[in-house]
């Protein structure tokens, strides 16, 4: 009994110091450490995680392409990471590694790739969005009355709602709400099969279209939208493949906050014409006029929830800064100084300080790995601190791009959140991919 009851203690006590262990903030930041460091080529890295990890070299064909601690990964496949850990790049290559708890338990896998500086030109610019879905958004449903004066809710009973996006009528793809009327009318009040988007998951339903007593024209008691517009920042320009990015968040229906699938759309150049000053608990927002279409800058191909994507069809430039300028990954970034590039009268783009306050470091894309805080008095005075139509302001760190303003903290408009630039480089290279 005596032997029992200490095997289970000791089965409770190892439980229970797992638990702990795995849990723990150490222990957490490592979970949260990237599966892939980017390093480029001619600068140096430190790990220092504070635990008794070792490395393990898994590929033994690469071992000419980093140095740690100074000494070639020929020379031993093993190496204690429980004291900072020298990262120097030698030569382009990847490099496979597994972090081992006392030398015996894997915790993490990471690639270490060496690549060339990554270079991007700089936005600020205020931009005019005007983006057309595929099918047709729904945005509210209602009731039809018949010529008999009796009321239905077609809409309703078919399950549809509001966020839904109707593609398809009878199977034949819906190009916008006008299309949708006219396939609806064109089958005189028979049913008919709707394929329907929701949260990325593909339905269908079968409705029943009522004929309206007010004009006899048949409806299927919904509201739907189309197309959006609205004003935000340009983040960077590839100038390498002529790519942009922007915003740095999707662009969601109004009513429904339904993120928008992209048929077509262009970014404009625009004009800000008034700023609404943020306040706690309100706010502020860029006021912005959306130009002809002589200066459209270019085309949008992607809505994502890391920003808006698409390619330019005129050259951009930035008047602060002429050249392109590196990158950094979000393991280079530090709290301290940075600046910003926005817009937000006709003086143009214009720098601003701010001040990093915390990193989120993260494992996979997130619109909120940074949080900042405007210090610039000049931006203070005229917005009060980030306001709506800034999201997408690239921020500036020792001279390198590490990622764009996202969203403002509704209780304190002088703070908000940044996306790392590495993940919205990530989206904008899958267009190529």
């Amino acid at each position: 009994m005596r032997i029992t009851a200490l095997k289970k203690a000791i089965g409770i006590l190892l439980a229970t110091l797992f638990l702990v262990f795995n849990y723990s903030p150490i222990v957490q930041e490592i979970v949260r450490f990237p599966a892939e460091l980017q390093i480029f080529e001619g600068e140096s890295q430190i790990l220092n995680f504070g635990l008794p990890l070792q490395a393990r070299i898994t590929n033994s064909n690469d071992v000419n392409v980093l140095k740690f601690n100074g000494d070639s990964l020929s020379d031993q496949k093993r190496y204690d990471i429980s004291r900072p850990l020298s990262i120097e790049p030698v030569s382009k290559g990847d490099v496979n590694l597994d972090f081992m708890l006392f030398g015996l338990i894997p915790v993490k896998k990471l690639t270490i790739s060496v690549t060339s500086p990554k270079r991007l030109i700089p936005g600020g610019n205020s931009i005019g969005v005007s983006l057309y879905t595929n099918g047709a958004l729904i945005v509210g449903t209602s009731d039809v009355t018949d010529q008999d004066g009796i009321t239905h809710f077609p809409a309703i009973d078919a399950g549809l709602l509001p966020g839904d996006i109707i593609e398809k009528v009878n199977n034949v793809p819906v190009k916008d709400a006008v299309h949708l009327s006219q396939l609806v009318n064109k089958v005189k009040g028979q049913a008919v099969d709707l394929e329907c988007r929701r949260d990325n998951r593909v339905f269908v339903t079968q409705i029943h279209p009522v004929q309206d007593a007010t004009d006899s024209k048949y409806r299927l008691g919904l509201w739907v939208r189309d197309s959006t517009a609205g004003v935000g920042t340009l983040t960077f320009i590839d100038p390498e493949t002529g790519y942009m990015g922007a915003l740095g968040h999707a662009i969601t229906d109004v009513d429904t906050g339904a993120m928008l699938s992209v048929k077509d759309g262009e970014i404009s150049e625009s004009t800000i014409i008034d700023v609404k000053i943020g306040k706690k608990g309100l706010p502020g927002e860029l006021v912005g006029n959306i130009t002809n279409k002589r200066k459209v800058l270019g085309t949008i191909i992607k809505n994502t929830s890391y920003g808006i994507y698409g390619k330019t069809n005129r050259t951009i430039s930035n008047p602060i800064y002429k050249n392109s300028l590196p990158i950094a990954y979000q393991y280079n970034i530090k709290p301290g100084k940075a600046t910003i590039l926005t817009t937000i009268d006709d003086t143009g783009i214009q720098e601003y300080e701010i001040r990093i306050l915390k990193i989120n470091r993260q494992a996979e894309p997130g619109p909120k790995g940074l949080v900042l805080e405007i210090s610039d008095p000049r931006l203070l005075t005229k917005t009060g601190g980030i306001v709506q139509g800034m999201s997408g302001s690239p921020i500036i760190q020792n001279g390198r791009i590490i990622g764009a303003v996202t969203h403002v903290f509704v209780n304190d408009p002088k703070k908000g959140y940044g996306i790392f630039i590495e993940w919205m480089l990530e989206e904008a290279n899958k267009i190529i991919e």
